[in-house]
């Protein structure tokens, strides 16, 4: 199977902090935020639910799709998870179910 990147937008319990992040293993990465390994940011902010993310076939298109995202407005950011998760649902759920 060939590599997948992911651009992916973590948040907290409330739903008051937005994390956007990019990684080449997105189970893994989600983990590590749950666990308190995602980093200073996510770890102060408890950023640990995953309410969006996209798939990329190269590095190079998530980076830049990152970094359109991170250049946008809350409010965009708000309206991208809406759009394909408007209860905001911890779409990590399946990933670590039994």
């Amino acid at each position: 199977m060939d590599k997948q990147f992911f651009v992916y937008i973590m948040t907290n319990v409330g739903n008051t902090v937005l994390y956007v992040g990019v990684t080449n293993s997105l189970r893994r990465r989600v983990w590590e935020h749950k666990h308190g390994l995602g980093g200073r940011f996510t770890s102060r902010y408890r950023a640990v639910k995953l309410v969006y993310y996209e798939i990329f076939a190269d590095a190079y298109g998530a980076i830049m799709r990152e970094k359109q995202i991170k250049g946008g407005s809350r409010a965009k950011k708000i309206a991208l998870i809406k759009s394909v998760n408007p209860s905001w649902k911890d779409l990590s759920d399946d990933f670590f179910s039994p």
